[in-house]
């Protein structure tokens, strides 16, 4: 159950969108209460907080805030140190975009392959097609630390959980994304990273934790 009065936080520890709120949430030093729910058994308290019971759901005091792109954005509001969007309009517009089409073209292939739902035959299309897409813009990694970036952004905090699920995903990019795994290697051992891990995320990768 949340303390009242204090930031709260609602989140699947195997979900990616739930994961990228603990990110950020790591990243900025904000201290929150992460609450872990099982989504066949939502809690109460969470139904009460949001009609949907979806998770991630941020609830502060008397706000309650749900969909992940609204959460991102409250939290780089409220807690706007570090930034997690550039300061120029053009430059912040250009970032959200970034944040869409990964929304468009890559959550929903994550979220087609780990869909219980689907068949083997769509399921291996969208795993097939995520490798080739993730591989196609490894070339973007070379020039810059970050996605198109110089510092870390939103478009980083929804990019990396994804990443770091691809062993779960059953996909493994080649040796021809060098670009793209160096950036994976560089922002995985990232002190906020790691500290907005699950033990049900670690143990995605259980093999390359550091000792």
């Amino acid at each position: 159950m949340a303390v009242p009065n204090r930031l709260a936080c609602y989140s699947d520890p195997a979900d990616h969108y739930c994961h990228r709120i603990r990110f950020i949430l790591a990243e900025k030093g904000v201290v929150a209460e992460i609450i872990d729910v099982d989504p066949r058994r939502v809690p109460p308290e969470l139904a009460d907080a949001n009609p949907y019971a979806t998770v991630p759901t941020l609830v502060d005091r008397d706000l309650a805030l749900y969909e992940s792109t609204v959460v991102m954005e409250y939290l780089e509001e409220r807690y706007p140190h570090p930034a997690l969007l550039p300061a120029y309009p053009l430059a912040r517009a250009n970032t959200r975009l970034l944040v869409h089409r990964i929304q468009r073209d890559w959550c929903s292939l994550v979220d087609r392959i780990l869909d219980p739902k689907v068949g083997d035959a769509v399921r291996a299309n969208a795993r097939k097609e995520l490798r080739e897409s993730l591989s196609g813009v490894s070339p973007l990694f070379v020039d810059k630390p970050f996605f198109l970036s110089d510092e870390l952004s939103l478009v980083d905090c929804c990019l990396l959980p994804i990443l770091w699920r691809l062993p779960k995903l059953e996909i493994e990019l080649p040796r021809a994304a060098r670009p793209l795994l160096d950036y994976m290697e560089r922002n995985f051992a990232r002190e906020a990273f790691q500290a907005s891990l699950s033990a049900v995320e670690r143990a995605m990768r259980k093999e390359r934790q550091p000792v």
